[in-house]
């Protein structure tokens, strides 16, 4: 099953998929940035659409690829390289989804601390034009 979800996540970034089928309704999303788990649909895809634009779309560089992918029972762990702001972001998706072929749990890890910073940054400024 994880593979579909793998599968269906990669159509989302390149802008040929909806997320909002991809996500189980009580999905948990873990920030790098933000301390507490961010939980439910709604807040999971507002995280995961500013993500989308920050470190692949018009925030980037255009850099942004997958280099590896791990899949094992209902997990994928899925490392990242970018640049965003001039800085080289190295990061890891890990993706647990359910029997439905949801995801449950989405959680992200960003190196080195100068790429927590930039992204921290423009995920803000991308967080805050959504609430506007």
């Amino acid at each position: 099953m994880i593979e579909q979800v793998v599968a269906q996540w990669h159509r989302f970034l390149d802008g040929d998929g909806d997320l909002g089928d991809l996500l189980a309704d009580d999905v948990v999303f873990y920030s790098p940035v933000v301390y507490t788990p961010q939980r439910g649909k709604d807040v999971t895809t507002m995280y995961l659409q500013a993500a989308g634009q920050v470190l692949v779309g018009d925030g980037a560089d255009g850099s942004f690829r997958y280099v590896k992918e791990v899949v094992d029972g209902d997990t994928a762990v899925l490392e990242f390289e970018t640049s965003l702001a001039g800085k080289y972001v190295n990061g890891v998706d890990i993706i647990r989804c359910n029997a439905e072929g949801r995801i449950v749990e989405f959680r992200v890890m960003l190196r080195p601390l100068q790429a927590i910073n930039a992204v921290h940054e423009q995920m803000r400024k991308m967080l805050e034009s959504f609430s506007s």
